[in-house]
């Protein structure tokens, strides 16, 4: 049984994973444990066949919800250099980006954002048409 404090694991495909990789060091960090280099140190990488249905990917539409406020949000995960605030693209190297990535519709994650620390459950995630970078 997991105990309580054990975070969630991260699962992710091998291609999102060598493509975050040489970012991990770009990423801003708050936290150690809360950096996209300490989540791809403990991710569980799987075949994209193997990827369970409704984990954050890169390119994941995603619908989470702020526990405290209530308040939702819709945007797609997306490589640093596509995204746009605009047209709801977070980098995946921002903190809530780095906070979802590998993580599964029903999760919970509270993770440190500039905001301070704030807890997040996912309700929904559509995985990518296209697997391309933008």
């Amino acid at each position: 049984m997991k105990r309580s404090n054990e975070p969630n694991p991260v699962i992710m495909t091998e291609e999102d994973y060598n493509l975050l990789k040489p970012l991990a060091r770009q990423a801003p960090i708050i936290r150690e444990e809360m950096s996209l280099l300490h989540e791809l140190e403990r991710a569980i990488i799987v075949k994209q066949d193997a990827l369970p249905p409704h984990t954050v990917r890169l390119n994941s539409k995603v619908t989470v919800v702020n526990i405290e406020t209530q308040r939702l949000l819709d945007f797609t995960i997306v490589l640093p250099e596509h995204a746009d605030m605009d047209r709801n693209k977070v980098s995946v190297i921002s903190p809530l980006g780095t906070a979802l990535i590998g993580f599964r519709k029903g999760e919970e994650i509270t993770w440190e954002v500039p905001g301070g620390l704030k807890r997040f459950r996912i309700l929904d995630v559509t995985a990518p048409v296209n697997v391309s970078r933008g």
